[in-house]
Parts: C-alpha cells; sequence; structure tokens
C-alpha cells in the first residue's frame, strides 16, 4: 500500500470513528479542575474539535484563578463541586451525568485530546469498561523525582497486592463504560481516586485495557497540585484501607504473622527456662507471650470470617453491575450495533 493511500485509509478511519461513533453514542468529557485558568480553554477546544458531538463537562472544584469563566467561554458545560479533593469530583460527575461513553481527563494540558479518539475505538473494539491511557516517559517528567520514585513504587506495590491488571495506575486519561460509571462507589476524597477505580475494576474482573499515550509537559504557569509526601501518605493508607476491603484474609493474616512472632520471641526463652529447671522465672513475660498468641488467633479468625464476607459483598456488586443498562435512556441505538455497523463501514472503506 502506497503512502497516500496508507494516509486515506487512516482519515477515512478516523471520520468513520468520529462520524459514526460520535453520532450515535452519546459521549461525555469529565474534565476536573482546580486552579487551571491558563490551560483549560485549550483542552476544551481540543475535545470540541476531535468530538465534535461529544458534551464537554468541566467540574471546578473551588478555583481562584477564573478557571470557570474561561472554561464556559470556550463553551464547556461548567459545574461546581465545593468538597476540596479529585475524589469528591470524580463522585459528582459520575452521578451527575448521564451517556453512553465517558472520557475523563485532567485540565492541566498534559494529556492530548486527540488522543480521545483512540481510547473510545480500543472501548468499542475491546469490549472494555475501562481503558486507561498509560502516560509514556512519566517516570522522567513527573515535574520532581520523588513523584516519579512515588509511581515505581506505587505501581509495584500494587501489582504484589492487587494483581497485575495495571502498570500505570495514576493516570488521569481514561475512558469508561457507563456500566463501569454507574457501579463504581468512588469513595476516595483526593488523588487516590484512581487507585480506587482501578481496585474496582480488579476486584470485579471487569474487562479492561491500557494503551500508551504521550504525557506532556505543563505549560508555564500552570502548576501540580500533588504534595509528594501527604499524597503519598494519602496513597498508602488507601492502599490499606482497599487491601482490608478486598482482601481482608491477606491482610489480617499478615497482621496475625506479626502478633505470632512477637508471642514466639518472648515466649521461647521461658519455655527453655521452664524445661531446665521446671519453674516459669519470668511470670510478666509469659504472660505478655500469651496475650500476644491470643491476639493472633483472633486476628486470624476475623480474617478467615471477613473473607467470607468480602467474597459474598463482591457477588453482590458483581451483580449490580450486570443489572446496569449499557447504554443510557436517551440512546436508542444498541452500542452492539453501532460497534457492527462500524466495523462494517470500516470493512467497505477499506476494500475501497
Amino acid at each position: 500500500m502506497s503512502d497516500t493511500s496508507a494516509g486515506d485509509h487512516a482519515s477515512a478511519h478516523a471520520g468513520i470513528l468520529a462520524g459514526s461513533i460520535s453520532g450515535d453514542l452519546s459521549i461525555a468529557v469529565l474534565i476536573p479542575c482546580y486552579n487551571e485558568a491558563s490551560t483549560i480553554s485549550d483542552v476544551v477546544n481540543g475535545f470540541r474539535e476531535v468530538l465534535p458531538t461529544a458534551r464537554v463537562y468541566v467540574y471546578d472544584n473551588n478555583s481562584t484563578d477564573g478557571t470557570a469563566l474561561k472554561a464556559m467561554l470556550a463553551d464547556a458545560e461548567v459545574m461546581r463541586e465545593r468538597r476540596q479533593g479529585k475524589g469528591h469530583v470524580v463522585r459528582r460527575m459520575f452521578a451527575d451525568i448521564e451517556a453512553d461513553l465517558y472520557i475523563m481527563a485532567d485540565g492541566d494540558g498534559t494529556y492530548s485530546p486527540k488522543d480521545a479518539e483512540e481510547l473510545i475505538r480500543i472501548l468499542l473494539t475491546e469490549r472494555a469498561d475501562m481503558v486507561v491511557g498509560t502516560r509514556r516517559g512519566v517516570h522522567a517528567d513527573a515535574g520532581r523525582q520523588g513523584h516519579a520514585a512515588g509511581n515505581r513504587l506505587f505501581n509495584i506495590l500494587y501489582r504484589a497486592i492487587f494483581g497485575r491488571d495495571f502498570t500505570d495506575i495514576f493516570s488521569g486519561y481514561r475512558a469508561f463504560s457507563r456500566r463501569f460509571v454507574k457501579s463504581f462507589p468512588a469513595v476516595s476524597g483526593g488523588f487516590e481516586i484512581e487507585t480506587e477505580m482501578s481496585v474496582h475494576a480488579s476486584r470485579l474482573k471487569l474487562p479492561v485495557t491500557e494503551i500508551e499515550l504521550d504525557y506532556g509537559r505543563r505549560p508555564e504557569g500552570s502548576h501540580s497540585k500533588l504534595s509528594t509526601y501527604r499524597d503519598g501518605g494519602k496513597i498508602l493508607w488507601m492502599f490499606a484501607m482497599l487491601m482490608k476491603e478486598t482482601r481482608p484474609f491477606a491482610f489480617f493474616g499478615a497482621i496475625s504473622s506479626v502478633f505470632m512472632a512477637m508471642s514466639l520471641i518472648f515466649m521461647t526463652p521461658v519455655l527453655i527456662s521452664y524445661f531446665e529447671t521446671g519453674l516459669v522465672e519470668r511470670m510478666p513475660t509469659w504472660v505478655f507471650s500469651l496475650v500476644l498468641m491470643v491476639l493472633s488467633s483472633l486476628m486470624f479468625t476475623a480474617g478467615l470470617i471477613l473473607d467470607s464476607v468480602s467474597r459474598a459483598r463482591a457477588e453482590q456488586l458483581r451483580i449490580h453491575y450486570m443489572s446496569l443498562p449499557l447504554q443510557s435512556r436517551t440512546n436508542s441505538t444498541p452500542i452492539n450495533e453501532t460497534f457492527v455497523e462500524t466495523s462494517a463501514q470500516r470493512g467497505g472503506k477499506s476494500a475501497a
């Protein structure tokens, strides 16, 4: 195939995607913002150009630099969430907005709106519930070395605890199905919301996929809202809480093992002395070791019981997820039909 033919094929594919998919399915672009006046206009205009039929929503989180006004002037639908924190904004967005497909991106200009079509294409062709745009080069350009180190550490920790479904759990550029959005509880209040999304997908074994995308630098005048230590601590705490909720046997089993090890450390010298002399010469140490042993048994028992509760809860969440319609009531064209029509059109165009 010549370069010209390849270019025509790519243009035709983009046209089909933008026309057929965007026309038949309602798409919502969700942009949480806090003091992003220097970039929000370009971000909104970029999404309106790439997805002309999509509705672009900007949720302002108490900005003081005129972010909301600039978003309105760019013809975005602007909402406000007074509770400070990205997690609160995402919870509100997911509850308020009805659509068939959702795109979520940050308002800082680090993600390219042109990649939205590819996210939607993969969401439909892979029949996925979430597509994550992993950030190419994020470890080399995360603003500060602390951010880059934190990205590596938490991604490794996530894969060790929750599975290997994701390689970049902190990416803010994602595409969602309606069933994911409406089944996601959104408990987090801050930047740890992306971690909660990933755990939700892993826990319910939802179909997810990743695609590597370019990650841009913040333009001059735009500053990261992340605090290396404060937000890192919140994310670590969220890891612990999510492990307790989703893997209670492993969580309480680890605590039980610590108590058991401490009990044996204190108990061993007392037992050695007893077998040698027939006397318990260190009664307080013996009692303390027994208390630790009892605590270990309690933690182990709690883990067993809560593991059964967690499994039952996961089943209920899965049933709720399956009961949700694939599309909003405002759309009369089934997503499966749209997928088939789009594929047929693409095949006809290729043959031509």
